[in-house]
């Protein structure tokens, strides 16, 4: 079994070579534009498209993956396991059993293949979620599966 590994850095400029995924939650309602979203934007503009597509299409529902190859060797997975928006009725919109679904498939997908997955702490800013909790689901579904994991704190 892999252990996660925390590095310092951005997590949309992998700090590894190979084949990598770079994972993150995006929100049912098809709201892009706050949180590790924007560093995503900023460095390429296909993964919100697919995403906007995606809702469009109303497919995108929680524990939904979605995989966009961006480079060579990167691919961004969006994943839906954001219910809405944070507020006073709704204070932690990340749904933990969501994200865990989403991970699953994630780990399905790439089990037999050479790749990494890097993050930020996911569901941790704008959706409210609670690390102790989000760790051993990345534990159960990735680490379990021998898929190295990669968490970036910004410097």
């Amino acid at each position: 079994m892999k252990e996660i590994i925390y590095l310092k850095g951005d997590a949309t400029s992998p700090q590894v070579s190979g084949h990598k995924i770079i994972a993150h939650i995006c929100n049912n309602r098809g709201s892009w534009g706050a949180g590790f979203v924007m560093a995503i934007s900023k460095k390429w503009s296909l993964p919100e498209i697919e995403y906007r597509k995606w809702i469009e299409r109303k497919t995108a529902t929680l524990g939904e993956i979605q995989l966009v190859p961006v480079e060579d060797e990167i691919v961004i997975a969006n994943m839906i396991a954001q219910d809405g928006f944070v507020n006073f009725l709704n204070p932690i919109a990340v749904r933990y059993e969501a994200l865990k679904e989403c991970l699953t498939q994630l780990a399905y997908r790439i089990k037999s293949n050479d790749v990494s997955v890097h993050m930020p702490r996911i569901g941790c800013g704008i959706a409210g979620g609670k690390w102790e909790e989000i760790e051993p689901i990345i534990k159960e579904t990735l680490c379990k599966n021998d898929i190295q994991v990669y968490v970036y704190d910004l410097k």
